[in-house]
């Protein structure tokens, strides 16, 4: 059984640390240019080559987006931004367009085909395999058959996303964002229009008095086909979110890599254990996509927005000395609650019995975020650990 990749997004600096400490063997970034996501896609050129320094001293690699769809006036400064990625060493770029897969082919880049060239079946993998592409980005509308039936027919290495946020459209290939907002989703923009609110009219009558519409699909979890796409031998499993929280790609990447790291060793997993982990990151309501096949209205937010804002995440720990952790609060909480450590090496609940605030009074309740504090822990915890309740 050969042990699978696992990819987890960064949006800063700090989330890429992060993803490789809570065991992401590589990290996908954003630089500021010629990605997809654009607000969340900070990265200078500085700051990638922190990134792969940070990266390779962990014995771990970085991916950089290079996925819009270019249009002419997109493509200045193509070349001398692919060159500045090959001197500060990434490990390869994530293409859509044929034209930026050529150039950073020819400049030497390792390439990876992104989810938005729809790759669906083998024949087409084995095209790119002659244009020079490393690995190949499943399309995300494939069933766990099918992409079983493309992994037995090429060699090329394939990829496939197993965690977050779902475009409603083919491959991400939307443009209600052009539309409605003149931002293209296809060059860095999208609004999220698929996730607002919509009246229907016709004639001047409206249709939906008491009931708005939207059509945004649920995050996807493939939490229950990860053996499955291990057995088939896929060779990296993808986590979306550059947008999210520290909490998030903590609490999701140290989930899935006790999961990986537990069923190549034992050859089993007990899946219910692993959701409960995942669900204490989740916000929104989330689906198994297509790998059960064409979706249906469980697959779907119809008529519905499903973000809960969790507030269990209540502090990240800073230092640890003489049975105090200085932490940096989060979220409010209060001296007698229940919390649990979580960490690279740890998973550990206890009862917080004392809080000290800045100047090292005793309180009952903290309730400033992002305040550096000091709460009683009876063992041993380290910096980057977290600290979040535990709700019964």
């Amino acid at each position: 059984m050969i042990k699978p990749e696992l990819l987890a997004p960064a949006g800063d600096l700090e989330k890429l640390k992060i993803a490789i400490l809570y065991g992401a063997d590589a990290v996908y970034i954003g630089g500021m240019n010629f990605s997809l996501r654009a607000r969340s896609s900070n990265f200078s050129i500085d700051d990638i080559e922190e990134a792969v320094q940070f990266a390779h001293s962990h014995k771990r690699r970085i991916y950089v987006t290079t996925n819009i769809l270019p249009h002419n006036s997109d493509l200045e400064g193509l070349e001398a931004y692919l060159l500045n990625l090959k001197r500060v060493k990434v490990d390869a770029v994530i293409c859509a367009s044929p034209i930026i897969i050529k150039k950073a082919s020819e400049i030497g880049l390792e390439v990876h085909l992104s989810t938005q060239a729809s790759t669906a079946n083998s024949k087409a993998m084995e095209f790119w395999k002659t244009q020079f592409v490393k690995r190949i980005v499943t399309a995300r509308e494939l069933s766990i058959n099918e992409i079983e039936e493309v992994r037995n027919n090429t060699d090329i290495d394939i990829e496939v996303f197993i965690h977050g946020g779902m475009c409603v459209s083919y491959s991400g290939r939307c443009t209600l964002s052009n539309h409605m907002t003149d931002r293209d989703a296809n060059r860095g923009g999208c609004a999220h229009s698929c996730r607002w609110n919509y009246d229907f009219y016709f004639e001047n009558n409206k249709y939906n008095e008491n009931l708005a519409f939207s059509m945004s699909s649920k995050d996807l979890n493939a939490l229950e086909y990860i053996t499955k796409l291990i057995d088939i031998g896929i060779n990296s499993l993808k986590i979306e979110g550059r947008m999210k929280s520290v909490h998030y790609i903590a609490t999701v990447v140290g989930t899935y890599r006790k999961l990986i790291d537990e069923y190549v060793s034992k050859g089993v997993i007990d899946t219910a254990y692993y959701q409960k982990e995942i669900s204490k990151a989740e916000n929104r309501l989330t689906s198994i996509g297509f790998f059960g096949g064409d979706p249906t209205h469980e697959q779907h937010l119809y008529n519905m927005r499903s973000e809960k804002p969790t507030q269990i995440f209540i502090g990240y720990v800073l230092d640890y000395e003489y049975g105090y952790a200085k932490i940096e609060e989060r979220n409010k909480f209060v001296r007698g609650c229940k919390a649990e450590v979580f960490g690279p090496n740890i998973h550990k609940e206890f009862t917080i019995e004392e809080i000290l605030d800045k100047d090292g009074i005793s309180i009952d309740v903290a309730k400033h975020p992002k305040e550096v504090i000091k709460i009683k822990i009876p063992f041993e915890v380290s910096k980057h650990d977290m600290i979040r309740k535990v709700v019964e």
